[in-house]
């Protein structure tokens, strides 16, 4: 009684003695197989909280301001760690009104894919800050990328947008991800950035090209996303869907980015009740506001 109440506040060390070979010999055993076990379980879920910790500390702690554009990003994991991935890059080292956004997702969860996202983070970084293209920039990266994983079968599906506000111009690789949504307020109307492109870490070989480029003006809206969302499923199985996803953007439409992406997260967790959060979430809200 006296270890089980050590063990209660937190005391692994000390087993008790075996001094029977009997039933309250073989309860003892039990009972220091038990502690034992968990003391195992209790480190585990230190070190993948501190793991939790230093991912949320590679995500952006903060919107980029850019004149000409209005951002709200944001990542709801549904173990401690997670491989989705949101992230803005410096395009050429040019702070003032160029900007990359990427949103990826690894494949599995957990560990394993926490890790291969903070190393595509790490090479994407370091990727586009140098002269060129998305394409080239890509192509560059998955090699980088496809020469680490391996045989071990893991990829990352990601969606990469280059925008000049100054030249209102947006470009896109598509590396296997969905397609961002885009809402032209003017004509009311839903198109998908799409194009071709394999997920990262596939074939090192394969070469990118741009899924093409689209001028910018005031009210446009762009959201990306990981497949989490619209395929987020309620206690009876309906998944979530874009068509909802498209009439909240529709519906918000004059607000700030940050508005739109609440919105989209509330009808979501709405939607989704008691049932469990099967897989990551990520989003990025790009608002045209100039």
């Amino acid at each position: 009684s006296k270890a089980a109440e050590r063990v209660a506040g937190g005391d692994y060390g000390r087993l008790l003695t075996v001094k029977t070979q009997d039933e309250v010999g073989e309860l003892i055993r039990s009972f220091n197989s038990m502690v034992q076990q968990l003391k195992e379980r209790m480190e585990m879920k230190q070190a993948l909280n501190l793991a939790m910790e230093v991912q949320q500390n590679l995500l952006p702690k903060k919107m980029p301001a850019i004149k000409g554009l209005d951002i709200a990003a944001r990542s709801i994991y549904c173990d401690e760690t997670g491989g989705d991935l949101y992230d803005f890059l410096e395009v050429d080292g040019c702070i003032t009104d160029r900007i990359g956004i990427a949103v990826g997702d690894v494949s599995g969860h957990g560990i394993p894919a926490a890790l291969l996202m903070a190393t595509v983070r790490a090479f994407i970084k370091s990727r586009v800050s140098q002269p060129g293209s998305p394409a080239e920039i890509f192509s560059d990266v998955n090699r980088l990328i496809t020469n680490d994983t391996g045989d071990t079968g893991q990829f990352m599906t990601l969606f990469y947008a280059a925008i000049d506000a100054g030249r209102k111009e947006l470009q896109w690789i598509r590396a296997g991800h969905d397609p961002a949504i885009y809402y032209n307020p003017v004509k009311d109307s839903f198109e998908e950035l799409g194009g071709e492109g394999l997920a990262l870490g596939v074939d090192a070989e394969y070469i990118y090209r741009e899924g093409g480029s689209i001028g910018l003006s005031k009210g446009q809206i762009f959201l990306i996303g990981t497949d989490g969302l619209w395929e987020t499923h309620n206690e009876a199985g309906e998944m979530f869907g874009k068509t909802r996803l498209e009439a909240i953007i529709r519906q918000k439409a004059s607000n700030p980015a940050d508005t739109i992406l609440s919105s989209i997260v509330q009808a979501v967790q709405e939607f989704r009740g008691s049932a469990k959060q099967d897989d990551d979430i990520t989003l990025a809200v790009i608002k045209i506001v100039d």
